[in-house]
This record gives C-alpha cells, structure tokens and sequence, in this order.
C-alpha cells in the first residue's frame, strides 16, 4: 500500500470514526438524562404518597403529646381512691398506655423528633412521681394542686416536643 491509499482509506474510515463517537457520547448522555428523570418522577411519586402518613403521623403525636400534658391528664383522668399513690399509679399508667398506642409513629418522623416525644413523656411521669413524693400530699386533690402549682412555676414538658413537632411539620410543607 502506498500512502495516498493510506489517507484514501483514512478520509473514509475517519469521519464514521467521529461519526461513531459522537452518536455514542449523544447516546449515553441521553441514557443518563432519562435514567435521572425516572428516578426524580419515582422519587416525586414516592413522597405524595409519603408525605400525608408522615403529616399522620405528627398528628398523631401532637395529638399524644396534649393528651399526656400534665394539665389536661388531671382533668381527663379521675381518681378511682382518695390515695394520692394510687392517683399517681393510674395517671402514669395512662401515659404510658397511650405512649404505647403511638409507639408505631416514630417510624414516619426523624429520630430527634421522636427522642423529644420520650423526653416528654418520661419528664411528665417524672413530674408526676416527684409531687406524688412529697410528704405533704395525702390525698388526690392534693396532688393535683401540688402539680398544677409546678406547670405555674415552668412550662410543661410536652410543650417543647409539641413547639419542635410544629417547627418540623413546618420545613416538611
């Protein structure tokens, strides 16, 4: 072979070379771009009908969180007795019945979110249990002032799970 059949060969094979390439580059940049469009409507897909059960879900726990507020268990829950430790026993009792009836949702909300619901609900029975200590309370109406007198002097603790419930449901929409 000489060298003008050399670059005869070369003028011919070297444009379908470039040809190649660049159909090939056009190719599997539009492979990527659709790939990444699935997965966006996939995703878009995935969070309408994720985004009502975590709405739920927070109400749920909102809803847990005013049921268990120290103030409105006293006047929710009646004693059975006039014995102030029964009264707190039962009061205890119910919060946790009803933390265990939401025990499903901290699968919907993030993990601060659910560790400031347990911090509330163990804060509020340890309320409970500190006013039911006191030497000076011997009976159900006793304690129920005794712990209505403490949601005077600070805030209750489920008020600052419920103000972060709302502070998250807030970024979500």
């Amino acid at each position: 072979m000489n060298e003008t059949e050399v670059l005869d060969l070369l003028y011919g094979v070297l444009p379908a070379i470039v040809v190649g390439l660049v159909s090939f580059y056009f190719f599997n940049t539009y492979s990527k771009n659709d790939e990444q469009r699935r997965r966006f409507m996939l995703l878009r897909e995935k969070q309408k009908t994720a985004l009502p059960i975590r709405l739920q879900a927070y109400e749920r726990l909102a809803l847990l969180l005013e049921r268990v507020s120290p103030g409105k268990i006293l006047f929710r829950v009646k004693p059975t007795s006039d014995d102030a430790g029964l009264y707190a026993n039962l009061l205890i009792a119910n919060i946790e019945q009803e933390f265990e009836h939401n025990l499903a949702q901290q699968i919907y909300v993030t993990n601060d979110c659910w560790d400031y619901v347990k911090t509330a609900k163990n804060a509020t029975i340890t309320l409970i249990r500190k006013a039911s200590e006191k030497g000076d309370v011997n009976n159900t109406d006793e304690l129920r002032q005794v712990i209505l007198k403490s949601l005077m002097d600070k805030q209750a603790p489920t008020d600052a799970a419920l103000a972060y419930i709302k502070k998250e449901v807030k970024s979500l929409t």
